[in-house]
Protein backbone atom coordinates (compact mmCIF):
# COMPACT_ATOMS: atom_id res chain seq x y z
CA UNK A 1 0.00 0.00 0.00
CA UNK A 2 1.31 3.45 -0.87
CA UNK A 3 -0.11 6.63 0.64
CA UNK A 4 0.13 10.10 -0.84
CA UNK A 5 -1.11 13.64 -0.09
CA UNK A 6 -0.57 13.30 3.68
CA UNK A 7 -1.98 16.76 4.44
CA UNK A 8 -5.07 16.99 2.27
CA UNK A 9 -6.16 13.39 1.81
CA UNK A 10 -8.98 12.09 3.98
CA UNK A 11 -8.19 9.12 6.22
CA UNK A 12 -8.95 5.91 4.31
CA UNK A 13 -11.82 3.53 4.97
CA UNK A 14 -10.36 0.05 5.44
CA UNK A 15 -12.04 -3.33 5.27
CA UNK A 16 -11.79 -5.89 8.07
CA UNK A 17 -9.94 -8.18 5.64
CA UNK A 18 -7.29 -5.52 5.00
CA UNK A 19 -6.80 -4.72 8.67
CA UNK A 20 -6.66 -8.37 9.69
CA UNK A 21 -4.27 -9.47 6.96
CA UNK A 22 -1.16 -7.66 8.27
CA UNK A 23 -2.24 -5.08 10.86
CA UNK A 24 1.23 -4.00 12.00
CA UNK A 25 2.33 -3.30 8.45
CA UNK A 26 -0.77 -1.20 7.82
CA UNK A 27 -0.34 0.72 11.07
CA UNK A 28 3.35 1.38 10.40
CA UNK A 29 2.54 2.98 7.06
CA UNK A 30 -0.63 4.77 8.15
CA UNK A 31 0.53 6.25 11.50
CA UNK A 32 2.86 8.94 10.10
CA UNK A 33 0.20 10.07 7.62
CA UNK A 34 -3.13 9.88 9.45
CA UNK A 35 -4.07 10.06 13.15
CA UNK A 36 -6.90 7.59 12.50
CA UNK A 37 -8.55 5.48 9.83
CA UNK A 38 -12.16 4.41 9.48
CA UNK A 39 -13.26 0.79 9.42
CA UNK A 40 -15.91 -0.43 7.03
CA UNK A 41 -18.42 -0.61 9.93
CA UNK A 42 -18.03 3.15 10.54
CA UNK A 43 -15.84 2.97 13.67
CA UNK A 44 -12.79 5.25 13.79
CA UNK A 45 -9.51 3.54 14.69
CA UNK A 46 -7.10 5.92 16.44
CA UNK A 47 -3.48 4.99 15.70
CA UNK A 48 -0.99 7.18 17.57
CA UNK A 49 0.15 6.46 21.12
CA UNK A 50 -0.29 9.99 22.46
CA UNK A 51 -3.84 10.21 21.06
CA UNK A 52 -4.72 6.78 22.46
CA UNK A 53 -3.41 7.76 25.90
CA UNK A 54 -5.26 11.08 25.87
CA UNK A 55 -8.61 9.92 24.52
CA UNK A 56 -9.00 7.02 26.98
CA UNK A 57 -9.97 9.63 29.59
CA UNK A 58 -10.84 12.62 27.38
CA UNK A 59 -14.21 14.18 28.37
CA UNK A 60 -15.09 14.39 24.68
CA UNK A 61 -15.48 10.61 24.77
CA UNK A 62 -17.32 8.20 27.02
CA UNK A 63 -17.54 4.47 27.45
CA UNK A 64 -19.75 2.79 24.87
CA UNK A 65 -22.87 1.49 26.61
CA UNK A 66 -25.47 -0.44 24.60
CA UNK A 67 -25.01 1.40 21.30
CA UNK A 68 -23.06 -1.34 19.52
CA UNK A 69 -25.47 -4.08 20.60
CA UNK A 70 -28.50 -2.06 19.51
CA UNK A 71 -26.80 -1.31 16.18
CA UNK A 72 -26.58 -5.08 15.67
CA UNK A 73 -30.28 -5.54 16.41
CA UNK A 74 -30.16 -6.62 20.08
CA UNK A 75 -32.93 -4.66 21.81
CA UNK A 76 -33.77 -7.06 24.64
CA UNK A 77 -32.74 -10.33 26.26
CA UNK A 78 -30.02 -11.56 28.64
CA UNK A 79 -27.07 -10.08 26.73
CA UNK A 80 -28.59 -6.61 26.73
CA UNK A 81 -29.44 -7.02 30.43
CA UNK A 82 -25.81 -7.89 31.17
CA UNK A 83 -24.37 -4.96 29.21
CA UNK A 84 -26.98 -2.51 30.54
CA UNK A 85 -26.12 -3.34 34.14
CA UNK A 86 -22.35 -3.88 33.94
CA UNK A 87 -19.65 -1.48 35.09
CA UNK A 88 -17.75 -2.42 31.91
CA UNK A 89 -20.33 -0.54 29.81
CA UNK A 90 -21.40 2.34 32.06
CA UNK A 91 -20.43 5.93 32.78
CA UNK A 92 -20.60 8.55 35.50
CA UNK A 93 -22.50 7.80 38.68
CA UNK A 94 -23.67 4.37 37.49
CA UNK A 95 -20.09 3.30 36.84
CA UNK A 96 -18.81 4.61 40.20
CA UNK A 97 -21.65 2.96 42.07
CA UNK A 98 -21.05 -0.39 40.39
CA UNK A 99 -17.25 -0.30 40.69
CA UNK A 100 -16.96 0.78 44.34
CA UNK A 101 -17.71 -2.57 46.04
CA UNK A 102 -15.38 -4.39 43.66
CA UNK A 103 -12.58 -1.88 44.21
CA UNK A 104 -12.84 -2.42 47.95
CA UNK A 105 -12.73 -6.20 47.60
CA UNK A 106 -10.00 -6.37 44.94
CA UNK A 107 -7.29 -5.44 47.41
CA UNK A 108 -3.59 -5.66 46.56
CA UNK A 109 -3.21 -8.17 49.39
CA UNK A 110 -5.71 -10.50 47.73
CA UNK A 111 -3.94 -10.23 44.37
CA UNK A 112 -0.56 -11.03 45.94
CA UNK A 113 -2.11 -13.95 47.82
CA UNK A 114 -3.26 -15.49 44.52
CA UNK A 115 0.21 -15.61 42.96
CA UNK A 116 1.50 -18.78 44.71
CA UNK A 117 -1.73 -20.62 43.90
CA UNK A 118 -1.53 -19.64 40.23
CA UNK A 119 2.07 -20.89 40.07
CA UNK A 120 1.06 -24.21 41.62
CA UNK A 121 -1.83 -24.54 39.16
CA UNK A 122 0.46 -23.82 36.19
CA UNK A 123 2.97 -26.42 37.37
CA UNK A 124 0.24 -29.01 37.93
CA UNK A 125 -1.19 -28.47 34.44
CA UNK A 126 2.22 -29.02 32.84
CA UNK A 127 2.98 -32.04 35.05
CA UNK A 128 -0.33 -33.66 34.15
CA UNK A 129 0.62 -33.65 30.45
CA UNK A 130 4.34 -34.32 30.73
CA UNK A 131 3.99 -38.04 30.07
CA UNK A 132 1.71 -37.45 27.08
CA UNK A 133 4.43 -35.56 25.25
CA UNK A 134 2.21 -32.69 24.15
CA UNK A 135 -0.33 -30.17 25.43
CA UNK A 136 -3.00 -28.13 23.67
CA UNK A 137 -1.70 -24.73 24.72
CA UNK A 138 -4.88 -22.72 24.44
CA UNK A 139 -7.50 -25.16 25.73
CA UNK A 140 -5.51 -27.23 28.24
CA UNK A 141 -3.33 -24.50 29.71
CA UNK A 142 -4.07 -20.88 28.73
CA UNK A 143 -7.85 -21.27 29.15
CA UNK A 144 -7.67 -23.20 32.41
CA UNK A 145 -5.48 -20.80 34.39
CA UNK A 146 -7.76 -17.71 34.33
CA UNK A 147 -10.97 -19.72 34.70
CA UNK A 148 -9.65 -21.71 37.66
CA UNK A 149 -8.21 -18.56 39.26
CA UNK A 150 -11.50 -16.67 38.99
CA UNK A 151 -13.30 -19.74 40.27
CA UNK A 152 -10.98 -19.72 43.29
CA UNK A 153 -11.66 -16.02 43.90
CA UNK A 154 -15.41 -16.69 43.81
CA UNK A 155 -15.17 -19.85 45.91
CA UNK A 156 -16.65 -22.07 43.20
CA UNK A 157 -16.56 -25.80 44.00
CA UNK A 158 -13.89 -27.68 42.04
CA UNK A 159 -16.52 -29.96 40.46
CA UNK A 160 -18.25 -26.88 38.99
CA UNK A 161 -15.14 -25.47 37.31
CA UNK A 162 -15.68 -27.17 33.89
CA UNK A 163 -19.25 -25.85 33.74
CA UNK A 164 -18.16 -22.41 34.92
CA UNK A 165 -15.32 -22.32 32.36
CA UNK A 166 -17.66 -23.22 29.51
CA UNK A 167 -20.12 -20.49 30.47
CA UNK A 168 -17.38 -17.87 30.86
CA UNK A 169 -15.85 -18.39 27.41
CA UNK A 170 -19.18 -18.70 25.63
CA UNK A 171 -20.39 -15.40 27.12
CA UNK A 172 -17.05 -13.65 26.53
CA UNK A 173 -17.63 -13.76 22.76
CA UNK A 174 -19.93 -10.78 23.19
CA UNK A 175 -16.92 -8.61 24.08
CA UNK A 176 -15.44 -9.20 20.62
CA UNK A 177 -16.51 -8.03 17.17
CA UNK A 178 -16.21 -11.51 15.69
CA UNK A 179 -19.53 -13.00 16.81
CA UNK A 180 -22.28 -13.54 14.26
CA UNK A 181 -26.05 -13.78 14.46
CA UNK A 182 -25.64 -17.55 14.36
CA UNK A 183 -23.58 -17.35 17.58
CA UNK A 184 -26.14 -15.23 19.42
CA UNK A 185 -28.52 -17.98 20.69
CA UNK A 186 -25.65 -19.82 22.37
CA UNK A 187 -24.21 -16.58 23.82
CA UNK A 188 -27.62 -15.65 25.22
CA UNK A 189 -28.16 -19.12 26.71
CA UNK A 190 -24.71 -19.01 28.34
CA UNK A 191 -25.36 -15.48 29.64
CA UNK A 192 -28.62 -16.62 31.20
CA UNK A 193 -26.91 -19.63 32.79
CA UNK A 194 -23.95 -17.59 34.09
CA UNK A 195 -26.24 -14.95 35.60
CA UNK A 196 -28.29 -17.62 37.35
CA UNK A 197 -25.15 -19.34 38.63
CA UNK A 198 -23.70 -16.08 40.01
CA UNK A 199 -27.03 -15.21 41.64
CA UNK A 200 -26.85 -18.54 43.46
CA UNK A 201 -23.31 -17.81 44.68
CA UNK A 202 -24.36 -14.40 45.99
CA UNK A 203 -27.39 -15.84 47.75
CA UNK A 204 -25.18 -18.50 49.38
CA UNK A 205 -22.68 -15.90 50.70
CA UNK A 206 -25.48 -13.73 51.99
CA UNK A 207 -26.78 -16.66 54.04
CA UNK A 208 -23.38 -18.19 54.89
CA UNK A 209 -20.50 -15.64 54.78
CA UNK A 210 -17.04 -17.19 54.54
CA UNK A 211 -14.72 -14.22 54.94
CA UNK A 212 -13.66 -14.46 51.29
CA UNK A 213 -13.79 -12.05 48.35
CA UNK A 214 -17.41 -12.77 47.44
CA UNK A 215 -18.57 -12.51 51.07
CA UNK A 216 -16.85 -9.10 51.34
CA UNK A 217 -18.44 -8.01 48.07
CA UNK A 218 -21.94 -9.03 49.18
CA UNK A 219 -21.47 -7.27 52.52
CA UNK A 220 -20.33 -4.08 50.74
CA UNK A 221 -23.27 -4.20 48.34
CA UNK A 222 -25.79 -4.75 51.12
CA UNK A 223 -24.29 -2.04 53.33
CA UNK A 224 -24.22 0.59 50.58
CA UNK A 225 -27.68 -0.37 49.27
CA UNK A 226 -26.86 1.40 45.98
CA UNK A 227 -27.34 -1.46 43.52
CA UNK A 228 -30.30 -3.51 42.41
CA UNK A 229 -30.13 -7.32 42.70
CA UNK A 230 -29.55 -7.53 38.95
CA UNK A 231 -26.66 -5.05 39.12
CA UNK A 232 -25.07 -6.98 42.00
CA UNK A 233 -25.08 -10.13 39.89
CA UNK A 234 -23.82 -8.44 36.72
CA UNK A 235 -20.74 -6.93 38.38
CA UNK A 236 -19.53 -10.42 39.31
CA UNK A 237 -20.38 -11.62 35.80
CA UNK A 238 -18.28 -8.68 34.55
CA UNK A 239 -15.31 -9.84 36.64
CA UNK A 240 -15.65 -13.26 35.03
CA UNK A 241 -15.77 -11.78 31.52
CA UNK A 242 -13.04 -9.21 32.05
CA UNK A 243 -10.54 -11.74 33.34
CA UNK A 244 -11.18 -14.83 31.22
CA UNK A 245 -10.68 -14.39 27.49
CA UNK A 246 -8.10 -11.57 27.73
CA UNK A 247 -5.87 -13.64 30.03
CA UNK A 248 -6.28 -16.77 27.91
CA UNK A 249 -5.22 -14.81 24.83
CA UNK A 250 -2.29 -13.15 26.62
CA UNK A 251 -0.86 -16.48 27.80
CA UNK A 252 -1.15 -18.10 24.38
CA UNK A 253 0.33 -15.08 22.60
CA UNK A 254 3.25 -14.78 25.00
CA UNK A 255 4.21 -18.45 24.77
CA UNK A 256 4.06 -18.20 20.99
CA UNK A 257 6.29 -15.11 20.96
CA UNK A 258 8.86 -16.78 23.20
CA UNK A 259 8.86 -20.02 21.23
CA UNK A 260 9.57 -18.02 18.08
CA UNK A 261 12.67 -16.76 19.89
CA UNK A 262 13.85 -19.98 21.52
CA UNK A 263 17.56 -19.43 20.94
CA UNK A 264 17.72 -15.96 22.47
CA UNK A 265 14.84 -15.75 24.97
CA UNK A 266 13.18 -19.06 25.85
CA UNK A 267 16.38 -20.65 27.14
CA UNK A 268 17.49 -17.42 28.82
CA UNK A 269 14.25 -17.22 30.81
CA UNK A 270 14.65 -20.81 31.99
CA UNK A 271 17.89 -19.83 33.71
CA UNK A 272 16.91 -16.26 34.66
CA UNK A 273 13.37 -16.46 36.09
CA UNK A 274 13.72 -12.91 37.41
CA UNK A 275 13.27 -11.79 33.77
CA UNK A 276 9.84 -13.41 33.44
CA UNK A 277 8.00 -10.24 34.57
CA UNK A 278 9.81 -8.24 31.87
CA UNK A 279 8.89 -10.88 29.29
CA UNK A 280 5.22 -10.65 30.28
CA UNK A 281 5.24 -6.85 30.06
CA UNK A 282 6.98 -6.84 26.68
CA UNK A 283 4.67 -9.52 25.25
CA UNK A 284 1.64 -7.45 26.31
CA UNK A 285 3.14 -4.47 24.47
CA UNK A 286 4.34 -6.35 21.40
CA UNK A 287 1.07 -8.24 20.75
CA UNK A 288 -1.62 -6.94 23.13
CA UNK A 289 -4.50 -9.34 23.81
CA UNK A 290 -6.88 -6.36 23.74
CA UNK A 291 -6.32 -4.78 20.33
CA UNK A 292 -8.35 -1.64 20.99
CA UNK A 293 -10.32 0.22 23.66
CA UNK A 294 -13.83 1.27 22.54
CA UNK A 295 -15.17 4.76 23.29
CA UNK A 296 -17.98 6.95 21.92
CA UNK A 297 -17.32 10.48 20.68
CA UNK A 298 -19.79 12.85 22.38
CA UNK A 299 -18.29 15.88 20.60
CA UNK A 300 -16.46 16.39 17.32
CA UNK A 301 -12.81 15.46 17.89
CA UNK A 302 -10.15 17.18 15.78
CA UNK A 303 -6.86 15.29 15.45
CA UNK A 304 -4.28 17.03 13.24
CA UNK A 305 -6.97 18.63 11.08
CA UNK A 306 -9.03 15.45 10.65
CA UNK A 307 -12.35 15.23 12.50
CA UNK A 308 -14.04 12.27 14.16
CA UNK A 309 -17.74 13.27 14.12
CA UNK A 310 -19.82 13.41 17.26
CA UNK A 311 -21.73 10.19 17.90
CA UNK A 312 -19.10 7.97 16.23
CA UNK A 313 -17.65 4.81 17.78
CA UNK A 314 -13.95 5.37 18.49
CA UNK A 315 -11.49 2.48 18.84
CA UNK A 316 -8.25 3.44 20.58
CA UNK A 317 -5.79 1.04 18.97
CA UNK A 318 -3.46 -0.40 21.59
CA UNK A 319 -2.04 -2.63 18.86
CA UNK A 320 -0.91 0.44 16.91
CA UNK A 321 -0.15 2.74 19.86
CA UNK A 322 2.12 0.24 21.62
CA UNK A 323 4.28 0.04 18.46
CA UNK A 324 4.42 3.81 17.92
CA UNK A 325 8.08 4.89 17.45
CA UNK A 326 7.18 8.32 18.86
CA UNK A 327 7.01 6.60 22.28
CA UNK A 328 8.85 3.27 21.93
CA UNK A 329 12.41 2.99 20.61
CA UNK A 330 12.71 0.24 17.98
CA UNK A 331 9.07 -0.74 18.60
CA UNK A 332 9.19 -3.81 16.35
CA UNK A 333 11.95 -5.36 18.46
CA UNK A 334 11.00 -7.71 21.31
CA UNK A 335 13.17 -6.22 24.06
CA UNK A 336 13.18 -7.45 27.67
CA UNK A 337 15.11 -4.40 28.88
CA UNK A 338 12.48 -1.94 27.65
CA UNK A 339 11.23 0.45 30.38
CA UNK A 340 7.42 0.61 30.41
CA UNK A 341 6.64 2.58 33.57
CA UNK A 342 4.59 1.64 36.61
CA UNK A 343 1.23 1.07 34.86
CA UNK A 344 1.14 -0.92 31.63
CA UNK A 345 -0.84 0.94 28.92
CA UNK A 346 -2.55 -2.29 27.78
CA UNK A 347 -4.74 -2.23 30.91
CA UNK A 348 -6.39 1.02 29.84
CA UNK A 349 -6.64 4.27 31.73
CA UNK A 350 -9.01 6.67 33.39
CA UNK A 351 -11.90 5.42 35.47
CA UNK A 352 -12.22 2.22 33.41
CA UNK A 353 -8.68 1.02 34.06
CA UNK A 354 -8.64 -2.75 34.62
CA UNK A 355 -9.53 -3.69 38.21
CA UNK A 356 -7.12 -6.62 38.46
Amino acid sequence: MSLSSPITAAPPVLSFAALNSAPHEFYKELRPVFPFVQREDGAFLVLRAHDVEKLVSDPRTRQIETELLRARGIASGPVLELVSNSLLFSNGDAHHRRRRPLSRSFAFRMMEGLRPNVRILAEELVASKRGAGEMRLRDEYAAVIPAATIAAILGIPRDDIPLFTSMAYRVSKILTTSWTQEDLPDIEAATRDLSSYVAGLIDDRRKRPRGDFLSDYVASVDQAAEMSPVEAVMQIASVVLGGSDTTRAAIAIMVGLLLERQDCLWRALRYRPAMVAAAVAEALRFEPPVASIPRLAIEDINLDGHVIPRGSPVLLSTMSGLRDPAVFIDPDQFNLTRPLGKWHPVFGGGEHRCLG
